[in-house]
C-alpha cells in the first residue's frame, strides 16, 4: 500500500477513535464511529484476495447496521426525552436498540459471526488493529451509557459471549480465527461487569489490548498463520517463542500471570453483588478457552509434531527482536505482582 495512503488511513482511524471517545453529542459519536469503519476498510482488503474483499465487504455490512442502530437507538431517546447527551439515555426501548448495537459492534454473541470471518480475512497487523483499538469507541459508549442499561440482558449476552467463544474456538486450526474466539471470550467477561464496576471492565480491556497486540506481533514477526506452520516455527526465534508461550497462558488467565488480575477482579466484584453464580458459571465456561490456549501453546514450544508436515525446518534468523514486543511482552506477563498500584490508579 501506498505510503501516503496508509498514513492517511491510520490518522483517520485516530481521528474517529478519538472523537468517539471524547464526544458528549450521540450524532459526534455516531461520526466517529462512521470514520473509524471506512478507515479500516482498505486496510482489510490491501491484499486484492477474495477472501480480504470478502471480509471487508462483511465488515462494512455488519457496522453499517450496528451504526444505523445507534442512530436509531439515540432518535428514539432524543423523540421521547429531549436529551442528545450519551450519558442521558433512559428510554429502556433505547437502551435495548443500543445494547444490540454495541453488541454487534464488539461481536457479542449472537452478534458474533462476521467477527472470525473478518479476521480470518484480514492481514495480521490490521486484525490487530480489529480485536484492540475498534473496540475502544464501543467499550467507551458502554461505558458512559452503563447506568442505564439492562443488568440481566448484559448478563446473559456475556454468559453466552464466554461458552461460544470458548466452545466454537476449540475445532479451529487458524491461528486468526482463534484469536477471533478468544477476542469474543474476553469480551463476555467485559460485558458481565460493565454495569457493577464500569472502571474494571476499562482495565480489563486495556490489559487485553496489551496481550493479544504481544501474540499478533509475534505471529507477525515469525510470519505464522496455521497451527501446522507454528510447529516448525520455534527454530526461527526460540526465545520468542518461549515468551509467546507465556503470553498465550497469560492470555488463558492463569494465575502467576498479567491475565489473572482482571479475572481475579471481576469473579470478586460479581460475589459482591451477590451474583456467585454468574461467576462460577463464567469461570467454568472460560475453561473452554483455556483448552485452546494451551494447545496453541503446547504447539509454539513444547513439541514437535508427531507427523511429518508438508513444512521445511526454518532457518534461525538473526534479526533482533522489536523493541515493542520486548515491552508488551514483559508487561503482559509481569503485571501481578504490582496489582495493588494498578488498582489505586484505576
Amino acid at each position: 500500500m501506498n505510503p501516503q495512503a496508509s498514513l492517511i488511513f491510520t490518522a483517520s482511524l485516530l481521528l474517529g477513535t478519538t472523537i468517539t471517545i471524547s464526544s458528549n453529542h450521540w450524532i459526534m459519536a455516531w461520526t466517529g464511529l462512521e470514520i473509524n469503519t471506512l478507515a479500516i476498510l482498505p486496510l482489510i482488503s490491501k491484499s486484492h484476495h477474495p477472501r480480504a474483499i470478502e471480509a471487508a465487504t462483511k465488515y462494512f455490512l455488519t457496522q453499517a447496521a450496528a451504526s444505523a442502530l445507534v442512530l436509531f437507538a439515540s432518535m428514539t431517546n432524543a423523540w421521547h426525552t429531549g436529551q442528545w447527551d450519551i450519558t442521558q439515555l433512559t428510554h429502556p426501548t433505547s437502551c435495548l436498540i443500543l445494547t444490540s448495537a454495541i453488541a454487534m459492534k464488539l461481536g457479542l454473541v449472537p452478534f458474533h459471526f462476521w467477527f472470525p470471518e473478518v479476521l480470518q480475512g484480514s492481514p495480521l497487523t490490521t486484525g490487530l488493529l480489529l480485536s484492540t483499538i475498534m473496540k475502544l469507541p464501543p467499550i467507551t459508549l458502554l461505558y458512559m451509557t452503563s447506568p442505564s442499561l439492562n443488568p440481566t440482558l448484559l448478563t446473559i449476552l456475556a454468559i453466552l459471549s464466554a461458552a461460544l467463544g470458548g466452545w466454537m474456538g476449540l475445532n479451529q486450526t487458524q491461528i486468526r480465527k482463534i484469536l477471533a474466539f478468544s477476542s469474543i471470550s474476553h469480551l463476555g467477561w467485559m460485558a458481565i461487569i460493565i454495569i457493577y464496576n464500569p472502571k474494571l471492565t476499562l482495565l480489563n480491556f486495556y490489559l487485553y489490548a496489551m496481550m493479544t497486540a504481544t501474540v499478533f506481533l509475534t505471529l507477525n514477526t515469525i510470519k505464522v498463520l496455521k497451527l501446522s506452520t507454528l510447529m516448525t516455527a520455534w527454530t526461527k526465534i526460540p526465545s520468542l517463542n518461549a515468551m509467546l508461550l507465556l503470553t498465550l497462558l497469560s492470555l488463558a488467565g492463569l494465575p502467576p500471570l498479567t491475565g489473572f488480575l482482571p479475572k481475579w477482579l471481576i469473579i470478586q466484584e460479581l460475589t459482591k453483588q451477590e451474583m456467585a453464580p454468574a461467576a462460577t458459571l463464567i469461570s467454568l465456561l472460560s475453561l473452554l478457552s483455556l483448552f485452546f490456549y494451551l494447545r496453541l501453546a503446547y504447539c509454539t514450544t513444547i513439541t514437535l509434531p508427531p507427523h511429518t508436515t508438508n513444512h521445511m525446518k526454518q532457518w534461525r534468523t538473526n534479526k533482533p527482536t522489536n523493541i515493542t514486543i520486548a515491552i508488551l511482552t514483559t508487561v503482559s506477563i509481569m503485571l501481578l505482582p504490582i496489582s495493588p498500584m494498578i488498582l489505586t490508579i484505576v
